[in-house]
This record gives C-alpha cells, structure tokens and sequence, in this order.
C-alpha cells in the first residue's frame, strides 16, 4: 500500500496564461513567476509553486501530484499500483527538472485521472510574498489543499485509492443538486497528512477534468477579503459564502481560467488517520453553499 502525505501541487492547462497570471496575483493574492515553455508557477508558500499553468488547446485540469515522505515511499507505491494491474511511466530527466523533484512517475487512476507521484522536492525555498497582501495560506506537511475529480468509474477508484495509495475515507455524501437530477455519490479521503480530505471522487461528469480545487488562508478576514476582489474583479461565482458540514470550512467558491473552481477557504478541521471514524454527510453545507449561482 503506498503512503501518500499530501497533495503536494496541481498543473493546469491554458489558452491564455496571462489571465492566469493576472488571476493568481489579483484575484488569489498568490506569487507568480514565468516557467519553463511558457508556462507560469503560482506560488502559495515557501516552494517555487503549487500550481502549475501550461499553455495549451485546452482551458482545463491535467494533473495532480501527490507526494510521499521519502524515496523508499516512493518505490514502494510504484509498486503497490503497478501490482493493482495500473502502468507507471518513469518521469524524465526533464520532467523531474521542471517539477523540481528528485523523483516524478506518472499514472492513471480507474476514471482516467491522470496523477503524478513525487518526493523530494529540489526547487527554492523563497519566503512568500503575496503582491496583494494576503498573509499567507496553510500548507506545509498538508501540501497545497485539495481536488475534486470527476469519477465515473466511481467503486474501482475509491477501492484503487483506499487499498493501493493508502489514503483513509474521511466523509461519503450522496448528493443531489436538484429535485430531478440524478444522485451522484462524493467520497471525501485523507492522506497521511491529517488535512481532513487531500482528494474527493465526485460520480459526476466534468468537461474540464476537475470539480475544483481549494486553498485554504490563515483567516475568515482573508476569505472576506478576497470574497470582495471576487465582485470587484468580476470573475464568476460558483458558490456562495457557507460553511461545510464534514470539514467546517467556511468558504466560496469562483472560477479559474482553467475553467474549473477554485474553493477560497478557512478553518478546515484536520483528522487523525490512526483513529478518525469515517463519517455520513446529510448535507453539504451547515450554511450557504448555493451551487445554483455556478448554473446561472
């Protein structure tokens, strides 16, 4: 069984990367800096990044990768997945150098996520400055947040999740966004790290590759603040103010370039993953959430 910590980055696609630019320093208050093929580092923390834009066709996901402790971790999950029957392709030179790690294999999960494994982060160590203030966003040993993947093959994935790369179910939810639409199922799962989900399967489709992603600030002050930058900016609202149910983080949430949301949060709770019993939502949301706006 592999051990992953946490999710260590994101790497988006764009036609555009200068919006992305624009809307990681604007609009999420993170750092910014030009990578390799013109792409663009989104800096949350000390690290050189935490998202990773690329240019592209496509305005969408691509990859999300997730790290282990050490290179002994590191073999031992290549193994585990490569045992459930899943190919590993081995990271290039280049790749390992452009993802600033000593270590890099790619896979694909049972709904055709693809993933990137990691350890041994090699890249800068640059305090963090955000170029509009914001204090800071909570990271370390809990990586950069966490995504929401669309999962159709919904069993296989959950199982490929909880018995190869280790992670613990934190909530399951059976969700229904309206009174004709169909019940989709959303697991909620933790790495070794103890944020209270690092990845979440949703039994629903997305053309972008991604429900969404969060990050998460130091103060429901900064989740006001930027909830205000938000209208300012004009950029789409795909769910009101709210506090979740399983995790309590009160949060918003908006679009991103890259077409999939960006959840802008505080107060997530953590788990311990020795002893956290898994839990049964009824609902998504103690307050607000309306994910209607996002149809709107």
């Amino acid at each position: 069984m592999g051990k992953i910590q946490a999710l260590a980055y994101v790497v988006a696609q764009s036609t555009d990367v200068s919006k992305w630019q624009q809307y990681g320093e604007q609009m999420l208050g993170a750092a910014t800096a030009p990578s390799a093929g013109g792409g663009l580092f989104v800096k949350l923390d000390e690290r050189d990044y935490r998202i990773v834009v690329v240019p592209g066709a496509e305005d969408r996901y691509l990859f999300s990768g997730w790290e282990v402790a050490n290179e002994a971790d590191f073999k031992a999950t290549v193994v585990a997945i490569e045992k459930a029957g899943v190919s590993v392709t081995p990271g290039s030179p280049e790749l390992k150098k452009t993802r600033g790690f000593k270590d890099v294999a790619t896979f694909v999960d049972p709904s055709g996520n693809t993933h990137e494994l990691v350890w041994g982060y090699a890249g800068g160590n640059a305090a963090f400055v955000s170029p509009i203030g914001v204090t800071g966003f909570k990271t370390g040993k809990q990586g950069m947040g966490h995504t929401v993947l669309p999962c159709l093959n919904f069993d296989a994935t959950f199982a490929f999740f909880r018995d190869v790369l280790g992670f613990g179910l934190s909530d399951s939810f059976k969700f229904q966004p309206g009174p004709d639409a169909p019940v989709m199922r959303m697991f909620f799962m933790h790495a070794a790290s103890g944020r209270h989900h690092s990845f979440a399967l949703a039994e629903m489709p997305s053309p972008s590759g991604c429900i969404h992603i969060m990050v998460e600030v130091n103060s429901m002050t900064e989740v006001g603040l930027a909830h205000d930058r938000r209208e300012k900016l004009g950029i789409k609202l795909m769910a009101t103010l709210g506090q979740h149910e399983n995790d309590k983080m009160t949060s918003f949430y908006m679009n991103t370039p890259s077409n999939f949301a960006v959840e802008y949060g505080w107060g997530g709770i953590d788990v311990d993953p020795a002893t956290w019993q898994a839990t049964n939502g009824e609902r998504v949301s103690v307050w607000g959430h309306d994910f209607s706006v996002g149809f709107r």
